[in-house]
């Protein structure tokens, strides 16, 4: 065994067995704009089309040259990268520059304040750290008027300026006559016994958000989640399509705390508010879920409901943000003007990683700078090629968010044509810009035993992906948690030549398909 097989082996071997039964096991030697190469047997180069694009992150393809050469000039300045506790003018630059196109494209003047991480599971992390942090110093501060109030009615009883009647005793359930003393140490109660509810967090279903400690439990295949459903807060998943379960989920989690007041020389007891939820966190467009777009009717409903309790809408824009549905934020097609925003993917332009969250000013808490910290966050190289992935996206107008959408109508209109040619094999097509995706039909009643045994293990999806590489030479996979349907992600650098190659790849898989053919599907 050679070393470099032990390590290969010894880097997530089941992965691995996985990728070599697919057909897929490959090693890429090169990459640029939407082609990937790797040596075969006879030692030649062989170039595979890429419409995978790295989950999103590609939005200007492989090795772009303008990143390049950022790399390149930051590494021959000598620039240092990992400099903490020190001033970070990239990172700022970086923040501005995203205030500068959210304040565009949303039509807002409100700053965001720029939390920054490596990833974007960790972005997803940081707005639920921040979001809880927000809501548990709204409980501080209720919690410290009603015991500001308590202080002050009992002074007022005490002096005899003010009387406790038996409605207020009785209204709190205690027992006639009692005193004061027992209205506050029951009002106490009910406070300190609200204050200690874990955080509860809403999410729709088919939600992607990451598989972190606390971004798994917000992400909603139960495969993914429940196996650490234990470790983190929860969440109440609410259906896309019927939202009028979000109004019957806050009716059934909502709560009020007693607090008193004295009015007309009598101690009364009033209902307060109490802070429940701690963020709605929702993707604009369902990246794993099966590309399911939320659409600005539901963007409202999910508004107004957040609105009418105090909670922050958090909108994970990880991999629909950065131009690729045709604006730098699919946020604004909808207008969902968000609380938070995350980022990731893309904003390292395809070669650092980086994320960032942005939280909305009025919600910031500038004390959580001194309990969420990251070694590598916000550091240099990244923010530099960040800030030179903004401006590429930024230039000549936007011209990548126009070029993004002009594709995007382009692959839409092949998706469709497929779908009338084949609508025994494809059932679907959705998505916006260049983030779609094409479901095909159920394929457990199918002769073929490879496709029928791929359905019913819910791995079609791949095992379509690895048809689409041997033959094709055409990269992608299917989304995460509705394996019927493949993504397609592409780059703006997408040409004519390279859609009209997936479009022969396509019909070609969809007439194996339609006729069952085993030897054809297993090929290559």
């Amino acid at each position: 065994m050679s070393t470099a097989t032990a390590e290969y082996e010894l880097a997530e071997p089941l992965m691995l067995q996985w990728l070599t039964a697919l057909g897929v096991d490959v090693e890429f030697v090169r990459g640029e704009g939407n082609t990937l190469y790797f040596v075969g047997p006879d030692g030649t180069e062989v170039p595979v089309l890429d419409y995978a694009g790295g989950y999103g992150s590609l939005i200007l393809g492989h090795n772009h040259p303008a990143i390049v050469d950022a790399a390149r000039d930051f590494f021959d300045a000598g620039t240092p990268v990992l400099a903490q506790a020190a001033r970070q003018p990239a990172a700022s630059r970086v923040a501005a520059a995203l205030n500068s196109v959210l304040h565009r494209e949303f039509g807002v003047t409100e700053p965001y304040f720029a939390v920054f991480a490596n990833s974007g599971a960790e972005s997803v992390e940081v707005a639920l750290k921040h979001a809880e942090f927000d809501r548990v110093l709204k409980v501080k501060a209720l919690a410290e008027e009603i015991t500001g109030h308590l202080e002050a009615a009992g002074a007022a009883v005490a002096s005899g300026t003010a009387v406790l009647p038996e409605t207020t005793v009785a209204a709190l359930g205690l027992p006639a006559g009692s005193g004061f003393d027992a209205v506050a140490a029951e009002v106490g109660g009910r406070l300190a016994a609200s204050a200690a509810r874990p955080s509860l967090f809403l999410a729709l279903e088919r939600g992607f958000h990451g598989k972190l400690v606390g971004s798994i439990q917000i992400t909603h295949n139960p495969a993914f989640r429940t196996p650490f459903a234990t470790m983190a807060p929860q969440a109440r998943f609410v259906p896309l399509d019927r939202l009028d379960v979000l109004d019957e989920v806050i009716a059934a989690e909502r709560a009020t705390v007693p607090d008193v007041v004295v009015e007309g020389g009598a101690v009364a007891v009033v209902q307060r508010e109490f802070p429940v939820f701690s963020a709605f966190v929702l993707e604009v467009i369902q990246g794993e879920g099966g590309i399911r777009v939320v659409d600005r009717a539901a963007a409202e409903r999910i508004r107004a409901a957040c609105d009418a309790v105090d909670c922050p809408i958090v909108v994970d824009e990880i991999q629909s943000g950065m131009g690729r549905t045709g604006a730098f934020f699919a946020g604004s097609l909808i207008g969902l003007v968000p609380d938070y925003v995350t980022l990731a993917k893309s904003l390292g332009g395809g070669v650092a990683k980086s994320a960032v969250t942005l939280v909305r000013g009025g919600r910031y808490r500038p004390e959580f700078e001194l309990l969420h910290s990251s070694t590598f966050a916000k550091d240099a190289f990244s923010s530099a090629l960040a800030l030179r992935t903004v401006e590429l996206l930024e230039a000549d107008g936007g011209a990548v968010y126009r070029r993004a959408a002009e594709l995007g109508d382009e692959l839409i209109a092949l998706f469709t044509s497929l779908r009338e040619d084949f609508p025994d094999v494809v059932k679907d097509v959705r998505g916006k810009g260049l983030m779609l995706g094409l479901e095909f039909h159920d394929q457990t009643g199918s002769a073929a035993p490879s496709i029928a045994q791929a359905a019913l293990t819910d791995t079609f999806g791949y095992a379509v992906a690895g048809y689409l590489f041997r033959v094709h030479r055409i990269r992608t996979f299917p989304t995460a948690s509705a394996t019927t349907t493949l993504r397609f992600e592409p780059s703006v650098l997408l040409t004519a030549t390279e859609i009209a190659r997936l479009d022969v790849a396509l019909r070609a898989l969809a007439a194996v398909l339609r006729a069952q053919d085993e030897h054809a599907f297993t090929a290559g």
